[in-house]
């Protein structure tokens, strides 16, 4: 189905309601209005005017996770919600009617309606990766901010584009990598950043799993009436492929791009993109590694251009709990993972700094900067430029590990040199009518 081009209208004031609140009153004398407390900011309440209005797309098992991390915040306001299947669109419905006490969200099944309204300032994106990049696209030139689930891309040339759409609309993209706003980590990666541990030498992820697969493509079964399982929106800008509900069920049917039946990124991507993303912000953001190796006793390595090395492996971790990283210096090193700990290679790298302990990763601190920036209009920390960085080393590193030879990336012309097959796999086809 054809649509048109949704516009890229102004951001007005955030309530326009207030300013209408005594119109056409005229020469009449009126009865007086009485105005709710809540709508005057009384008792802890936050005024209208200083909410920021959301909607949901794709909310499922993450999405319902951030939903619970939205929803206890005093200036959102959640008011919508889409989503392919039927019953999650009730669920949620119901998760966020019970919440305000009333039945006033409303839902949809085509994201584009939602993106649409103008009483909406920001939405939260937790489809399946294969939607990610296109919804914070189409959702960036709607005037909409964004909270975006990662991975955030599926290739480099949408993370290429995703970085720069949102510099040109002036959004506020916020990647769910809620580990940048965690006391411990970012403590560690300030210490490698601010040279505290000497001139930084090797900064290691872990991937949870370093696998070049293809997706799956299972056999063909009734498709269900779009009311009850939109399938052609699932798939979206995805391939083509026949109805099987046991690829609505898992966490996405394509994890990268390049190839039909969808190149998988597998554990490099997914996970990996939180653990990348710390080292990125290790190295101070800096653009990607331009060397990666296929993957040797254990260890993927790759190096950025000032010598660093940032390593990708699986085991010889301090058990600190998951997506754990590493940070080693000439004079010093640092080990952080999701138990909120840290093993510091002497006491005094503290140098009198209580750092809280804050394990199982909350996503609500990382709402928390991202809410606070849709107001101040600043940067987030998950910005797109530092997803996109931290994404490409992934997806590169994850073209290295499927050719299973070493890759060399230019930072300038987004290339790989004198390379056509790892060339290719810098992005692919969408069906249409998507494109970015």
């Amino acid at each position: 189905m054809t649509r048109p081009t949704i516009p890229s209208p102004a951001k007005a004031p955030r309530r326009r309601f207030l300013k209408t609140a005594v119109a056409g009153a005229g020469a009449a004398i009126a009865a007086p209005t009485i105005i709710p407390g809540s709508a005057l900011g009384l008792d802890g309440a936050v005024p209208p005017s200083e909410r920021v209005v959301m909607g949901g797309i794709g909310i499922g098992r993450r999405g319902g996770y951030d939903l619970s991390c939205f929803l206890p915040q005093k200036d959102v306001q959640f008011i919508a919600v889409c989503d392919i299947k039927q019953k999650r669109r009730d669920e949620v419905k119901k998760i966020v009617d019970d919440h305000y006490g009333n039945q006033n969200c409303g839902t949809h099944r085509d994201f584009r309606e939602l993106l649409d309204r103008s009483d909406i300032d920001a939405v939260l994106i937790a489809t399946g990766p294969n939607w990610h990049a296109t919804a914070a696209m189409m959702a960036a030139k709607a005037g909409k901010d964004m909270y975006c689930e990662k991975p955030v891309t599926k290739n480099i040339a949408q993370s290429l584009i995703l970085a720069e759409t949102m510099r040109r609309t002036a959004r506020v993209f916020q990647a769910g990598t809620q580990r940048r706003n965690l006391p411990h980590f970012a403590f560690a990666c300030e210490l490698a950043r601010t040279g505290k541990l000497g001139k930084l030498t090797k900064v290691y992820a872990h991937p949870m799993g370093m696998r070049a697969l293809m997706s799956e493509w299972l056999g063909p079964e009734p498709e269900p009436d779009p009311e009850i399982v939109d399938w052609d929106m699932y798939l979206g800008p995805a391939a083509w492929r026949p109805f099987n509900p046991k690829l609505l069920d898992g966490f996405n049917f394509e994890k990268g791009g390049g190839f039909v039946g969808a190149f998988s990124g597998g554990g490099v991507l997914e996970w990996g993109s939180h653990c990348v993303d710390l080292c990125q912000w290790a190295v101070g953001d800096c653009p990607p590694p331009v060397q990666y190796d296929p993957p040797k006793d254990g260890e993927l390595v790759a190096r950025y251009e000032n010598g660093t090395e940032l390593i990708f492996r699986e085991k010889g971790w301090i058990p600190l709990g998951s997506c754990p990283v590493r940070f080693e210096g000439e004079s010093g090193w640092v080990e952080a993972g999701d138990s909120g700990k840290m093993v510091l290679s002497s006491p005094e790298l503290l140098a009198g700094r209580d750092v809280a302990e804050i394990g199982g990763y909350p996503a609500t601190f990382h709402v928390r900067d991202f809410l606070d920036c849709v107001k101040t209009r600043r940067q987030p920390k998950g910005n797109a430029d530092a997803a996109c960085n931290a994404h490409i080393a992934c997806h590169a590193a994850n073209i290295a590990l499927y050719l299973d030879r070493q890759v060399n990336y230019d930072n300038q012309t987004h290339l790989f040199v004198n390379d056509d097959q790892a060339n290719r796999m810098r992005s692919e086809a969408l069906r249409e009518p998507w494109r970015l």
